[in-house]
Order: structure tokens, then sequence, then C-alpha cells
């Protein structure tokens, strides 16, 4: 019997994520993509679900990244201007479609002026671009997948066993807590085969700084765990032998928590990190009188001056 690209289980309102490719390093292959996509969305909707456990098969890699054989096919297609399949390609083709001579000296070379986007152009109406539940948008697999990390409405915590590079740094980043064995190593090599993690930047620029985040880019040097944590790319490193327990607590102790607080509280986070200052507090004290009105609010209210545990909702 063939083993799924993405393996889900879900046990004690946890559940548990699992990127099941561990002969190409975890590699995010289409089929990765498609299943992540799909259990994320799964978990999502699932009301017995309480926190996502995200890992990769096996400990020597937790997520290599981006599948370079579907990479390469995206650049060939670019070169051709035919268009390509893969997940890394949203739109390829048709004349001057990345603004590369196909065949020319020098190819690989931008044209003065190409890759120029008009002002407004490329923004997209809310909502569009989105797929259902169970549909697919051909090359748009990525852009999904990382926008659905902070439209999963769950905690998600990610268990690092094994080495996060390029694209498998960006799904760690993603996650609201990362935990790492202290042995591991992260980074975007991709600079070393003439790439760049274009699209994690979208990711790690939101976690840690401009001028951190640069000498990942440019050198493509991997940092150990434990500088990942001071850099902001981690939460915790942990001795090997102790990763597994304490990513059990965390999830535990999240689990058992109010289901209407953390998706309310999860939510408000990502909706008004950008917001002006003053339009920020008021969509959170909005937020707050929300939260207050809900049975968990009123039951966890009544129990702490009851001195008697909270019994919320679906808990």
């Amino acid at each position: 019997m063939t083993e799924p690209p993405v393996r889900y289980e879900l046990a004690h309102r946890i559940a548990r994520v699992t990127l099941n490719r561990p002969q190409r390093r975890n590699a995010l292959s289409a089929e990765v993509v498609e299943g992540l996509l799909a259990a994320l969305r799964r978990a999502g909707s699932d009301d017995a679900v309480q926190v996502v456990v995200l890992t990769g098969a096996g400990e020597k890699s937790f997520c290599a990244g981006g599948d370079l054989g579907d990479l390469a096919r995206m650049g060939e297609a670019a070169r051709t201007g035919e268009a390509a399949g893969g997940p890394w390609v949203a739109a390829v083709g048709g004349p001057g479609a990345v603004g590369v001579a196909a065949g020319a000296s020098g190819a690989g070379r931008v044209a003065p002026g190409a890759g120029r986007v008009a002002p407004g152009a490329g923004r997209v109406a809310p909502g569009v671009g989105r797929v259902a539940a169970g549909g697919t948008a051909e090359g748009n697999g990525p852009v999904q997948l990382f926008a659905a990390f902070r439209e999963l409405g769950k905690p998600i915590i990610a268990r690092v066993a094994g080495h996060a590079l390029g694209g498998g740094l960006g799904l760690a980043v993603s996650c609201d807590i990362a935990i790492a064995a202290d042995d591991v190593k992260l980074g975007t090599p991709e600079i070393n085969v003439g790439l760049w993690p274009m699209m994690i930047m979208a990711v790690l620029h939101r976690n840690v700084g401009p001028k951190q985040a640069f000498k990942l880019y440019y050198t493509g040097q991997l940092v150990g765990a434990p500088e990942a944590v001071r850099l902001g790319l981690l939460t915790e490193a942990l001795p090997r032998a102790a990763l597994d327990p304490r990513v059990d607590e965390l999830a535990g102790q999240i689990a058992a928590k109010s289901p209407a607080a953390l998706r309310l509280g999860r939510t408000a986070f990502f909706e008004s990190e950008s917001l002006p200052l003053h339009e920020q507090l008021s969509y959170l004290r909005d937020q707050l009188a929300v939260l207050a009105a809900t049975d968990d609010a009123r039951e966890g209210i009544a129990a702490f001056l009851d001195r008697r545990a909270a019994r919320f909702n679906a808990t």
C-alpha cells in the first residue's frame, strides 16, 4: 500500500500532520503541497481539533523546501514561454511573460524594466484566488498554502526534528510556535543554486529583522537551532530526547484552553498587526467585547470566582 505524501492523525483534540516523503527529505512536491493544504483545511473545519502539530517524517529533514525538479521545469517554461505545471508556477507563458529572452546570449538576464509592476497592479480583491476545500488551482498551491496557516483559526506548533531549509523553513516559521531539536540546521540556501527565497520572505519578514534576514538570504549559510531561537525563527531548541515530551506538553496545555478565546484571539492578532495604532486599538477593543460575550468567557470568569477548574465548550 502506497504511503500518502501527508499523514493526518487526530487524538486528544490534537491533529498531527506529517510531511511523509522522507526519501526526498520531505521536499514540497505538488502532491505534498496539495496534501498539506488539504490537511490544514481539514483541521480548520473540524470542531474536534483544538491544536495542530506539523512535523516531517524521519529525523534527517523537517522539510528541504521546494522540489528542484519542479523549479527547473518552471525556469524552462519561463525561458521558452510555455506553460508549465508544478506547484511553484502561477502563470508562465506568452510573449514577455517574465522578461527573459529565450535562447539569446545571456539568457537568464532580465530585460530593463521587466518585472516592474504598475501601481496597484497585482492587487487581488478579497477572496480572489482562494479555493474551496477539495479544490485546486494550478500554480497557486504555495500561495494558498502559506496563507492557510494564517487562515487556520487554530494554534499550530511546528515539531522540527530535522533540518528546515528554504520553503521548509517557511513552513516552520509560519507556525505559531516552533520547537526544534538543538542539533538541527535552518536556513535559506537558495542563493547557492542561483535562486532566491522569494515566497518565504513574506513569512520571514514578519518574524526576523531585515539585517539578519538579508544575511541569511545573501550567504545561504545555515544556522543552528539555538541561534535560530535568538533570531526569532524558532520558539525553543531542546535536546533531541526532550523534543517530543515538550511538544506534547505544549499541545496538551493549549488543547485544554477555551476554543473561543484561542480562535478569536489568534484571528485578532493577525487581522490587527498591520493596522495603524489607533485603528488597531479600536479593533481589539471591539474583539474583546465579542469575546467577553461568549459562553467560554462567562464560564471562565465564574470558575475563577468559584475557585474551580473551568469547563469550556468542547473540552
